[in-house]
């Protein structure tokens, strides 16, 4: 057990220490290793690659993309603020409590943590540094609620972690909904503090005629989360089909409704979704083809029975997973750590009786932590972008929020019913 697992790790981390991206690293391993190491014909691999992304599931990576491109271009997150602010504007560090809430809302609707990190903050950040905000503090909030893109309903790592452990993708969406919310909560009440503490800006209370004017104009937004718990949960259609659908929906209201986007940029948007589909996809390829090699040298199960004889225990093991999760997020992005991860993992979790949606959220709140921190915290560059600080000042500025997120990590850790009540009542599970 051992020398396979060591081979096949030790290829992978030689491989990856040399600059190679992941994607690479994982198909190259598999090639060395079949041809140098097993029987395996090597046209077994050619079939694999094909074969690999023949799942019906993973149409909806590619679809939520698209969904959260249109929905960027398409004026819905400048809305989502308007009506976050009339609510807690008048609070201390209103505008910036408004940043957080704004950046859930979206996340119930787009499913990418970039993507909100991008829609959110790029209107966001400058409103707050001319209101008198320091720079430091606004891109540490939009780093952090950022990452409920991927915590909330729709999430490509989700679907990605379903397709990986044949878990449910309409249990999972829904299961991160009060997690997403708790950790909205948490991170508006760290702002708060932040704010009432070192005296930042308040802005006038908006009336309630201009908070129903702005939950008007977002409603239009909004009523995608309806469409995605309400068509999953009623059996209309897919977690997949609900992608689609929220694809042409996102289409509709930027083109048609708040006509944002002109028709004229639809063909720029459908690029970048492909770039950005193809590029995932490529990772998903070569994770899957890892993950056969994987299955073939019973690596999961061996893993997983060297895990139970260490006698770790439920608590134990879980306390292990993040560890490793959180080692993983400083060299390796979600969607490869998850590829990697969750078939090795979850065989040993199941047996220890650990549900499996539990476990697929829990490692969605891994990765959240994961883009928050460098070397390759995804947010922490897009947010370089937008405010045109350095790597090194926003670890500095995240901090006080990317604690907060440990201790929420170990809430969801250890409290599973968080995750498990809503689709359990809803009948998902």
């Amino acid at each position: 057990m051992v020398g396979k697992i060591g081979i096949v790790f030790a290829l992978l981390i030689a491989l990856m220490l040399t600059g190679i991206p992941v994607s690479i690293a994982l198909g190259l391993t598999v090639l060395m290793f079949m041809y140098l190491l097993t029987q395996v014909p090597i046209e077994a691999v050619a079939l694999k690659l094909f074969t690999g992304i023949e799942k019906f599931e993973i149409m909806a990576i590619p679809f939520f993309i698209l969904a959260g491109n249109f929905l960027t271009h398409g004026g819905v997150a400048k809305r989502m603020i308007n009506f976050a602010t009339s609510m807690v504007g008048h609070w201390h560090g209103g505008l910036a409590l408004a940043g957080i809430i704004s950046c859930a809302m979206f996340a119930l609707v787009c499913g990418s943590s970039v993507a909100t990190v991008v829609a959110i903050g790029s209107i966001i950040l400058p409103a707050m540094v001319k209101q008198g905000y320091p720079k430091q503090f606004g891109a540490g909030v939009i780093i952090t609620a950022g990452s409920l893109g991927i915590l909330m309903l729709p999430s490509i790592p989700k679907v990605i972690y379903a397709i990986s452990t044949n878990t449910s993708i309409g249990a999972l969406f829904v299961a991160g909904l009060f997690p997403g919310m708790l950790l909205t909560a948490m991170l508006c009440a760290t702002t708060w503090y932040l704010a009432r503490k070192h005296g930042y800006p308040r802005m006038k209370r908006a009336t309630w005629g201009e908070r129903w004017k702005a939950f008007r104009e977002s409603i239009w937004g909004l009523m995608l989360v309806v469409i995605i718990i309400g068509g999953i949960y009623s059996g209309i259609f897919t977690a997949t089909e609900a992608a689609a659908m929220s694809a042409v929906y996102a289409f509709f209201i930027s083109v048609f409704v708040y006509k944002d986007m002109k028709i004229a940029n639809t063909p720029k948007v459908l690029v970048n979704s492909a770039a950005l589909s193809a590029m995932l996809l490529y990772i998903i390829t070569n994770a899957v083809l890892f993950s056969f090699l994987m299955a073939h040298e019973n690596i999961p199960q061996l893993m997983a029975d060297w895990i139970l004889g260490k006698e770790l225990g439920r608590a134990g093991f879980l306390f292990f997973t993040n560890i490793l999760l959180l080692l993983a997020g400083n060299v390796m992005e979600p969607s490869s750590i998850i590829l990697v991860m969750a078939p090795i993992l979850h065989p040993a979790a199941i047996r220890l009786g650990i549900d499996s949606v539990h476990f697929g959220i829990l490692i969605d709140a891994n990765m959240e932590v994961g883009l928050c921190h460098p070397p390759v915290g995804l947010n922490l560059y897009v947010a370089s972008g937008i405010s045109k600080m350095s790597i090194t000042e926003l670890t500095v500025a995240v901090m006080p929020w990317l604690c907060t997120m440990l201790v929420f990590l170990v809430i969801v850790t250890y409290w599973p019913g968080l995750s498990l009540w809503l689709p359990r009542a809803m009948g998902m599970m």
